[in-house]
């Protein structure tokens, strides 16, 4: 490591010298040779840190996490030294357009890279969002009677939200990621904020905060302003779904578990948060008996394999005419779970800065859904490669929504039933109104459903980085916003003491940001619509399918695409726009033709049926089914790892409670240990890791802290607890443990 700063640390005098002897001045021609020169060096320690990072995703050790550390600090002092520089020059008056947007860039600093002058703060940021992320890929639920069997969340969780029907089971499920992943945020996100807030307030130009700063990479003055105005634009049409579809699940699971006007339990909708609904549709389905668009079963049925849905995704690419995935990309990607280690499943596309590696991580089964997520994968790893002329800070989307725009773009072909029986998935093509129906209820189970949620996410994390959200009430004002927006409510009743339901997504626990994707749904459909003009397609636009047509025509098409993609971040967005669609707005009207036929449709259905839902309502919920109790006052219901309401200490409730010991009781006990055993004796040792690679005071405090101490520390209560397991007068007390109230168990006394 200190071979590494040495050698960063003379890469960049050797810069600063060559600034020094152009004089500092504001000439064009210093400016493009101080741009070329740090061209050359970004590559090379971006390279290293995408390197790095992908060989952690890859491979969850603590070694591939310690060198992952490692090539983020070198970029983020790379970053901050570039950005140095440039400041020193007067860029601003710089004749060349292309050369100031450039240098702007550069000196634009962002989260992370500005606390590289706290060395510590750089390491503790790095090191919280490490740890969020590996929480969250390791998370497991283990069963309440077999603690044995453990699921992760792919595939066991999203198969169990997939495909089971049952209520309590889809309960459970939802439930156990959150207590297994949310629970152990909590105490880790506020930290988390405030360090990335304190980045951005010393960057130049100053952000009020984290949020700010992300919305500046849109370049729009009145960004959050049009998103709401597109929001509201496309509010009936997904009230109109929710309506339609809260009547269908409440005739499947009954009046007394879905209200007629109320919102809808978040478990029931096929997703573990409730983005997608696709996986629902035969509940909701149209038009019973027509065929089917999920082409899941014909897929394997006639032997199609992981590989095969990657080479089809790639032939849509070629038969538009545009760049084609070189080898080392089919060399180097991840596309199936490996068996022997532990990875990040979440889909991804990687570039790796050096203008030909490319590649995609990804957990793939055969199915549908994994057929259209490669599609828009391999449109991410499209614009890669379309835009690898540029220099480095170019090498991006015009705004980040463009980005999974082109994705999802994609996509928008692919579904059609003409493009499924193009590739052989669908032996015929039912062209009659039902069809249709059903077709595009399909895809307003994924696309429609979807908005509320792409709005709400970071509706919610801004107001948390602005203050406007305090960890206090984190989960409650998470549930507001979701119902708000969503129409959904949780299945079980949540102790905001505890819960952090946020965390349980991806994008929170890897602090990615998520507007992207609403901008994305906007975009891709006025993307649709234009190039679906250039491929000569006529008739609605849900029919179109951009790789049909003439070879003339997909041609046209492609170079179209490849113009927009080829420009990167080289132009501000509404330039890009107008050069695929020959608008510079976002719009919703190209969502509202494809999904008309759709709305009009859901209207007649609909007559009688509330618009809309009470955000007062929330669901029925059979305590002991959940292995939970009531508390002997009628306060609330102790959920496993729960407390009553107002009881501070399980002795303030013991004599309530029938304490018999059985087994079950003892595996209840053996599993709460064990999971708070891991936490704690992770911590020491990272603890341990932190003093022997930085001998600091501060570092020698903490390990003897949590080497020495008791770990009750760790549990939020103020007295050392000692466990007593009442009728069985044979187990000595524990010290040191602090286990939550099980069912039927436990009695914590005072030692003193």
């Amino acid at each position: 490591m200190a071979a590494q700063k040495d050698v960063l640390y003379l890469v960049f005098l050797a810069l600063a010298v060559r600034t020094v002897r152009l004089q500092l001045t504001s000439g064009d021609d210093q400016g493009w040779a101080f741009i070329w020169d740090y061209n050359g060096r970004a590559e090379q320690v971006y390279y290293d840190t995408m390197v790095a990072r992908w060989n952690y995703n890859t491979n969850l050790t603590l070694e591939n996490s310690r060198k992952q550390d490692e090539a983020n600090f070198i970029e983020a002092h790379f970053d901050r030294q570039a950005a140095q520089i440039a400041s020193s020059f007067d860029w601003q008056n710089f004749n060349n357009a292309t050369l100031k947007r450039l240098f702007r860039k550069i000196t634009l600093l962002g989260t992370a890279v500005n606390h590289i002058e706290q060395a510590r703060e750089a390491r503790e940021y790095n090191n919280l969002l490490t740890e969020m992320r590996l929480i969250y890929s390791t998370g497991k639920v283990c069963e309440y009677h077999n603690p044995t069997s453990c699921l992760v969340l792919k595939p066991d969780l999203s198969d169990c939200l997939a495909d089971s029907r049952d209520y309590d089971r889809l309960r459970f499920c939802w439930e156990g990621l959150r207590d297994a992943v949310g629970r152990q945020l909590k105490d880790k996100y506020p930290r988390f904020v405030e360090l990335s807030n304190d980045a951005v307030r010393q960057g130049v130009p100053y952000w009020e905060d984290t949020g700010a700063y992300w919305r500046s990479w849109y370049e729009t003055a009145d960004f959050q302003e049009q998103l709401e105005n597109l929001y509201n634009q496309l509010t009936p049409l997904y009230n109109n779904l929710h309506a339609y579809v809260r009547k269908k699940l409440r005739a499947t699971y009954g009046q007394d578990k879905i209200s007629a006007t109320g919102p809808i339990p978040a478990h029931l909708l096929g997703n573990m948060w409730s983005q997608s609904w696709a996986n629902i549709y035969k509940l909701v389905e149209p038009y019973p008996g027509k065929t089917s668009i999920n082409v899941t079963a014909k897929m394997l049925s006639d032997g199609w394999t992981v590989d095969r849905m990657f080479r089809t995704s790639g032939d849509f690419l070629k038969a538009m005419g545009l760049i084609e995935m070189p080898q080392n990309f089919w060399d180097n990607s991840m596309f199936v779970k490996p068996a022997d280690r532990e990875v990040v499943c979440h889909a991804s596309a990687w570039d790796f800065y050096n203008a030909h590696d490319v590649r995609i991580m990804m957990c793939s089964n055969v199915s549908m859904e994994n057929l259209i997520t490669i599609h828009h994968e391999m449109g991410h790893i499209e614009y890669y490669l379309q835009y690898k002329h540029h220099p480095v800070p170019f090498r991006r989307g015009a705004n980040p929504g463009f980005h999974e725009a082109v994705g999802d773009l994609l996509a928008l072909s692919v579904a059609t039933p003409t493009h499924l029986q193009g590739i052989g998935l669908l032996d015929t093509v039912e062209d009659d109104n039902e069809s249709d129906i059903n077709f595009l209820m399909s895809m307003a189970l994924d696309k429609i459903a979807f908005l509320p949620f792409g709005y709400l996410m970071d509706q919610w994390r801004w107001a948390v980085f602005n203050g406007s959200i305090t960890p206090a009430t984190y989960n409650q004002e998470w549930w507001k916003l979701r119902t708000r927006y969503q129409g959904i409510v949780p299945p079980v009743p949540r102790n905001h003491d505890k819960d952090f339901d946020p965390g349980c997504k991806y994008h929170i626990a890897a602090n990615n940001p998520y507007i992207r994707y609403f901008v994305s749904s906007v975009l891709q459909f006025q993307f649709h619509q234009a190039l679906c003009q250039t491929s000569g397609h006529t008739g609605p636009l849900h029919k179109c399918d951009i790789s049909a047509g003439t070879q003339a025509h997909r041609a046209a098409a492609g170079q179209k695409l490849a113009r927009m993609l080829q420009m990167g971040a080289s132009q501000p967005w509404p330039d890009a726009m107008e050069v695929i669609t020959g608008q510079r707005t976002m719009s919703a009207q190209p969502i509202v033709e494809y999904f008309q036929p759709l709305i009009t449709w859901l209207e007649t259905q609909n007559v009688g049926e509330t618009l809309g839902w009470d955000e007062s309502w929330t669901p029925t919920y059979d305590c002991e089914a959940a292995d939970g109790f009531t508390c002997a006052d009628g306060s609330g219901c102790v959920r496993p790892g729960d407390r009553c309401d107002g009881v501070t200490d399980c002795a303030d409730m013991s004599d309530e409670l029938n304490c018999s010991i059985d087994e079950q009781q003892a595996w209840d006990f053996i599993w709460d240990y064990n999971a708070k055993a891991e936490r704690v004796y992770y911590d020491s040792v990272v603890a341990a890791w932190n003093y022997n690679t930085d001998l600091t005071q501060e570092n020698s405090q903490k390990q003897v802290r949590l080497g020495m101490a008791p770990p009750v520390a760790h549990c939020g209560i103020s007295r050392l607890p000692v466990l007593c397991l009442r009728g069985s007068p044979s187990l000595a007390p524990v010290e040191g443990l602090c286990l939550e109230c099980p069912k039927q168990v436990l009695n914590l006394k005072d030692p003193t």
